[in-house]
């Protein structure tokens, strides 16, 4: 086979991943295996503990106020994975000539912020987000990622019904000038450089932890890939919840249940069988990712984040892969959050704490209950309902705002 031939077969397959987004669905299934393969090296996936580390760290830098209720570290795990998650966003923009700087109208700035806040507020009062708390909370059979499930959907209904009296009451508020910055310009070649620039980077930066710490070479790897595939399938979980009530469209949703599907079965496995761990281990294996929310921690918290990120635009993870391609509102919605999270850690959590009696806020593991079979049964059937649901509103409407 000659060069130009190989130059072309190469070439064929770079547009193949890069040419064009891939279906939502294909996007979730990649993801659920990784999640599994995370668990499996140490936790599952999280977002929110990972961007208020961030924060964390920076009031413990300015020494702004006393943080010793608030565990900051260097290094930690959750805080590479989201960084890692912006990383492989950014390079699967750049190879496929989606990376802009797009600066939206001042309306819709405030509101990234103000998303960005409220997703910090219901992450640390209900323990989670919408990764933490729902993609691996609901696999790793916590009954309190059930509650946060529906509450999500509960403020998601709340903020679109807010966005619709907007829009009619005060259009103007979210209208006006955007901006454009740094678009690729003919074939784009600068940013296809600078793309395999920084997939150098990772590998350098995963193989620097090879000696010292061999789980953050994982997380790094994994977190870049995290961020990958949700660019190139335009993964995110507010999309699942808010486009089959506002839209009626379901890829979203569809791609988040084959996710759901997928690490259902990896979790389930790994924590029957304490995959990982030796037999004195096995139950803190099980209780993997079952946090002390159920019922009303995990329902405050989960309708103050569905508030927020309908408002945003983004949830945890597409806020973090939106970063990487360039949306300055999510930028915001970010910084709300890395700001707002320690605040709240300190000063709301504690409140809240203090007026939830115990029976309101323990970690509930399903299988405790109702064995592993029938959690695993009440996840599947849940999931296939939503999928049912979703199917059946894109034909009909019956639940579409528009």
């Amino acid at each position: 086979m000659s060069k130009t031939n190989e130059g072309s077969v190469l070439t064929q397959l770079f547009k193949t991943f890069f040419g064009k987004h891939w279906p939502v669905w294909v996007g979730g299934i990649l993801l659920g295996f990784l999640n599994i393969l995370l668990f499996a090296i140490k936790s599952p996936w999280g977002a929110s503990g990972g961007i208020g580390n961030w924060g964390e760290n920076i009031y413990s830098v300015l020494g702004v106020f006393s943080l010793e209720n608030v565990t900051a570290t260097n290094a930690s795990l959750y805080g590479m994975l989201c960084l890692m998650i912006i990383v492989g966003s950014f390079i699967g923009a750049l190879f496929s000539k989606d990376f802009a700087l797009r600066i939206p109208p001042k309306g819709e700035m405030i509101k990234g912020l103000l998303g960005g806040i409220l997703m910090a507020i219901g992450a640390t009062i209900g323990l989670g987000c919408t990764i933490g708390a729902f993609f691996s909370g609901v696999p790793a059979l916590s009954g309190g990622a059930i509650i946060f499930s529906f509450a999500l959907m509960v403020g998601v209904i709340v903020a679109l019904r807010y966005l619709m009296w907007e829009m009619e009451k005060f259009p103007k508020w979210s209208s006006g000038k955007s901006y454009t910055w740094f678009s690729a310009k003919g074939k784009g070649r600068t940013h296809t450089i600078l793309g395999w620039v920084m997939v150098v980077g990772v590998g350098v930066l995963a193989y620097s932890y090879t000696k010292s710490l061999q789980t953050m070479t994982w997380f790094v790897i994994v977190g870049a890939l995290f961020g990958l595939i949700s660019q190139r399938s335009r993964f995110c979980i507010v999309k699942a919840f808010r486009d089959p009530l506002m839209t009626g469209e379901s890829h979203g949703a569809v791609g988040v249940i084959a996710g759901l599907m997928i690490a259902l079965f990896g979790f389930t496995a790994i924590k029957y069988f304490g995959i990982g761990v030796d037999v004195t281990s096995l139950r803190a294996r099980e209780m993997t990712w079952v946090f002390p929310h159920f019922w009303a921690k995990a329902a405050i918290g989960g309708v103050i984040f569905g508030i927020g990120m309908t408002i945003a635009g983004g949830c945890a993870v597409g806020t973090l892969w939106r970063i990487g391609e360039g949306q300055f509102k999510l930028w915001l919605s970010g910084i709300g959050f890395l700001l707002m999270a320690p605040i709240s850690k300190l000063f709301l959590v504690p409140k809240v704490d203090g007026i939830l009696p115990q029976s309101m806020k323990f970690k509930s593991f399903l299988p405790d209950y109702i064995g592993y079979g029938g959690s695993f049964a009440l996840v599947v059937a849940i999931l296939l309902f939503w999928y049912w649901f979703v199917k059946w509103n894109e034909k009909t409407g019956k639940f579409s705002a528009f």
